[in-house]
């Protein structure tokens, strides 16, 4: 798994646990390099980021690049979620910025949604890209439990539901997040076309 980032590590190894394949993070395979996101959408971002991990280790590698599109700031934070409230800025602050950004924003003006973008690279670098998207709002204000390093899960809600992502168990997001959606195609992908 192409990914530092131990939230979505977790999320990814509990997709994936009923393949039996052995998952590691790009670190415990030995790629400490920084992959700089530069790229203008989220599909080029985790190609870039999965090809670079599969060239140093020579295993099928995944890479995830996901991001919170909000339809009252045009967009943003979008591909640069992550970035969004500066370089290395904590989950709070990121949070912090986006319910500051959309304070006067009414309550039936707060239209979201969540994308997920994976692409798959294989030892020989061909390439395989699937996604997940779910509608939703952003809530006034935090609730539920903090996740480490997916802190825009405190304040969406999913279309048609109550509960922002981090109010669900791991289980209840999975079934239903943008990751848990691009997850089952590739899933589904690895089941056809890869493993015995």
């Amino acid at each position: 798994m192409a990914t530092k980032n131990p939230g979505k590590m977790i999320e990814m190894q509990n997709l994936l646990e009923d393949l039996g394949v052995e998952i590691k993070s790009a670190e415990a395979a030995g790629v400490t390099q920084e992959i700089s996101e530069d790229g203008t959408t989220l599909a080029e971002n985790a190609l870039k980021k999965a090809r670079l991990v599969a060239e140093q280790t020579g295993e099928w590698t995944v890479a995830d690049d996901s991001g919170l599109f909000v339809e009252a700031l045009g967009g943003e934070p979008g591909v640069r979620s992550a970035r969004w409230a500066g370089e290395n800025a904590s989950g709070e602050k990121i949070v912090e910025k986006l319910l500051q950004e959309m304070k006067k924003i009414p309550a039936g003006k707060r239209q979201a949604y969540f994308e997920s973008v994976l692409v798959l690279v294989s030892p020989e670098l061909r390439n395989w890209v699937f996604s997940g998207k779910i509608e939703g709002s952003i809530a006034g204000k935090t609730a539920g439990q903090d996740r480490p390093s997916l802190p825009y899960d405190l304040v969406f809600i999913p279309q048609g539901g109550k509960k922002t992502f981090a109010e669900m168990t791991d289980q209840e997001k999975n079934d239903i997040s943008h990751r848990g959606l691009a997850f089952k195609k590739l899933k589904d992908f690895l089941r056809l076309n890869i493993m015995d």
